[in-house]
């Protein structure tokens, strides 16, 4: 075994993927030497001096680690041995508390649980059998802290000198939603040229700050502020071989160094944030860290953000780590944000270097700047983007062009092509036909696989509701998010309306059984008022999967509507599976005196009753009925309940609701279903019977009991998907 207090020593520093080359140049300038870079992590070689110094000063490191042996490892006895064959008690007493930390697996050895037992059983073991004592297990305040990393055949065993990850520098008790760990924020600020950038006076701002670690870190490296100097300790205090004289002169230098850098006038270090709650963490961890006059915060949004004027700044830096959502609707609605901050930083940022970090570099470049530099880096698992952009002074139609945002890519133009056709022919017809909600876009583009429906509200404003369809499983996630995002791209260029007027339903594919499943927005949504035919309904495009009318079942409603027409004064309608109400309001609106609307959810008879109200339907004569509609068939039966001129029969292909009292099959189910309600019907009446089961067959005996028409109700809109759902008039 290496002697720990020989002059040349091996160690290992780990670190986030993506920053092995600023941490080998951080650990040279340390003074390391033998410097190779793997994935994240960097090897060198020096004095115990130099690791203690690599724990106080790094800013980009997770660990520093004492490489003490490396064996060849075949199976769990060759672990054994190797690992109890190292003089443990020169590392740690009998009397202490130790810690193991194991990753990796070999043919033999398949699970790190696994592994780190058998590690442990052979440092207990041996220090057993040296003195009759053995340490006690603790993972959260461990004396000696034991990392093991196996690859194939090779076990690395390291004694942790760091303790907690060198992240954790201890002046952050308060986080935000979505927190940026302080080693990248170091990474973001490197990269970015902070250091030169401050050297010469330059300023930092961040515009959407959180809870200020970039600020942070910022203001300690520009005031030579060592950032382990406020942890509560390190993993080496409690190791046998610790050099403490060496450790306490070490830290009184950086203690120096700090109180030196912190005299020194620093460049402005400001921070904005829109909210005002996380200014509040903002401002407790700045004051942890010592840092109050070097660093502030205030309120204020992007719109508002600009230069401070309280006292003259150099231009300098202007870095942030904007949210960047995780659902596409989060994505596409934060565009206005990064397009407002673009021109907050074209208006008022001439000569500043600007860094956004990011994990969807699109919305980076929503700013309408032009990066010059791009690092790929990881937001712990998130692949990201760190862009680096210069914000050059404006002068006249060609500097105007320069800072415009880069034309659409290719797959969007292809996208926003077809949508612009389809606005010529489609959207024509809807036009001349009076229709204010139509399909625009039906997977005409096969690898764009959504639906985009349109809605124009009674005040004129145009919405956009996209629906994504399954992809096909040989399709990759990412792929098919991207495809998704271009078509929502495309939406908003072609149509020329704000991210907000745009909603998006995902479909992701879930791990469990059940397939694929659409994320609906969160929260009550925003209640928009269309118009169809004269008739005013209530539509919601964001809180529920569905948007409260069908619009495939449009041409149905004016038919029932023309049904109740022709049947003059006194016509009775029921509506069964009412949904919101839409069919009855046509229906009533046609001529129809009376009508029972009946469902059992509870949500959308309230929406149906809003539709009613809306279109001054008397609640007296047309009914709302909250109940299981084939119990409530069973009861009108039994009772001979009325008889209906028109019966509209609009069940769910599949619904086993808990409140339901069986489950319902339509392809099972829809013989029995017809022939309660045509004994509902009054004389003359009929019945109009839809499902949406796209491999639905009628039965044969219900064809030979009633006369049954298939009919052919689709708009133009939808003419591209004939199979979208089945409609029969039924007479007896």
């Amino acid at each position: 075994m290496t002697d720990v207090t020989s002059a040349e020593l091996a160690f290992t520093a780990t670190c986030p993927k993506g920053l092995e080359g600023l941490l080998a140049a951080e650990l040279h300038d340390l003074g390391a030497s033998g410097l190779r870079e793997q994935p994240a992590s960097v090897r060198f070689a020096g004095s115990l001096e130099l690791a203690y110094r690599c724990c106080l000063w790094s800013r980009l490191a997770n660990r520093i680690l004492l490489r003490l042996v490396q064996a060849r490892i075949g199976d769990a006895e060759d672990l054994y041995r190797a690992v109890a064959a190292l003089p443990w008690e020169e590392h740690i007493s009998p009397a202490a508390k130790l810690w193991l930390q194991f990753s990796g697996t070999n043919r033999a050895i398949r699970n790190s649980q696994f592994g780190a037992q058998k590690a442990k059983d052979a440092i207990v073991d041996r220090l057993r059998h040296q003195s009759g004592a053995r340490p006690l297990v603790d993972k959260h305040h461990p004396d000696l802290t034991v990392a093991l990393r196996l690859h194939r055949d090779k076990l690395d065993i390291a004694i942790d000198l760091s303790g907690e990850s060198l992240h954790k520098r201890g002046y952050r008790t308060h986080i935000g939603a979505a927190p940026l760990k302080e080693n990248l924020a170091a990474a973001l600020l490197l990269r970015a040229g902070w250091p030169e950038i401050a050297e010469r006076g330059g300023a930092l701002l961040d515009p959407m700050c959180g809870s200020g670690t970039i600020l942070i870190e910022g203001a300690m490296m520009a005031a030579d502020y060592a950032p382990g100097l406020l942890r509560d300790g390190f993993g080496f205090e409690r190791w046998l071989n610790h050099q403490s004289d060496i450790w306490l002169r070490l830290r009184e230098e950086a203690l120096e160094r700090r109180r030196a850098g912190l005299e020194r006038s620093l460049p402005e270090i400001r921070g904005y944030d829109a909210d005002a709650r996380v200014l509040f963490a903002a401002e407790a961890n700045i004051a942890r860290a010592g840092l109050e006059r070097q660093v502030r915060v205030s309120c204020r949004p992007v719109a508002a953000f600009k230069v401070p004027s309280h006292r003259p700044v150099k231009p300098g830096l202007v870095l942030s780590n904007p949210p960047y959502g995780e659902r596409l609707g989060e994505q596409e609605a934060l565009r206005g944000t990064y397009d407002e901050l673009g021109r907050q930083l074209k208006a008022g940022f001439a000569g500043w270097q600007v860094g956004i970090f990011t994990g969807n570099p699109e919305l980076g470049f929503a700013t309408g700047l032009r990066s010059h530099k791009r690092y790929q880096l990881y937001n712990g698992s998130i692949p990201s983007q760190l862009l680096l952009f210069e914000v050059h002074a404006r002068s006249g139609e060609d500097e105007e062009a320069t800072d415009s945002a880069p034309q659409l890519p290719a797959e969007v133009e292809m996208v926003a092509n077809r949508l612009r056709k389809n606005l010529r022919t489609t959207g024509k017809w809807a036009k001349k036909n009076g229709i204010d909600c139509y399909r625009l876009y039906d997977a005409d583009l096969p690898e764009y696989a959504a639906a985009v429906d349109l809605y124009r509200t009674l005040e004129g404003n145009l919405f956009a509701h996209v629906q994504e369809y399954r992809a096909p499983a040989s399709i990759p996630e990412d792929k098919a998010r991207a495809r998704l995002r271009h078509l929502v791209r495309a939406v908003q260029t072609v149509l020329e309306i704000p991210q907000r007027n745009i909603s998006i339903k995902e479909r992701r594919r879930q791990s469990h059984k059940g397939g694929d499943q659409y994320r609906k927005g969160e929260g009550e949504g925003q209640s928009l008022w269309v118009d169809e035919y004269g008739a005013q309904l209530e539509v919601n495009l964001r809180a529920y999967l569905d948007t409260g009318l069908f619009l495939d079942h449009r041409p149905v409603r004016r038919y029932l509507r023309g049904q109740m027409r022709e049947r003059g004064r006194g016509a009775r309608f029921l509506n069964l599976f009412c949904y919101t109400g839409t069919a009855t309001v046509q229906a009533a609106l046609g001529g129809c005196e009376q009508s029972t609307s009946v469902d059992m959810s509870k949500t959308y008879q309230s929406w149906s009753a809003r539709n009613f109200r809306r279109n001054n339907l008397d609640p007296y004569r047309h009914q709302l009925v909250e109940a299981d509609c084939l119990q409530w068939l069973e009861s009108a039966q039994q009772n001979r309940r009325g008889h209906y001129d028109l019966i509209f029969l609009d069940p769910p292909s599949f619904s086993n609701s808990a409140k339901m009292r069986g489950v319902l099959d339509i392809q099972r189910d829809h013989g029995r279903l017809i022939r309660q309600c045509m004994a509902l019907l009054a004389p003359g009446g009929t019945l109009v019977f839809s499902n949406n089961l796209r491999s639905f067959r009628m039965d044969e005996d219900i064809q030979g009991e009633f006369s049954v028409e298939k009919l052919s109700l689709l708009d133009k809109d939808f003419q591209r998907n004939p199979k979208i759902h089945n409609v029969w008039k039924i007479q007896g």
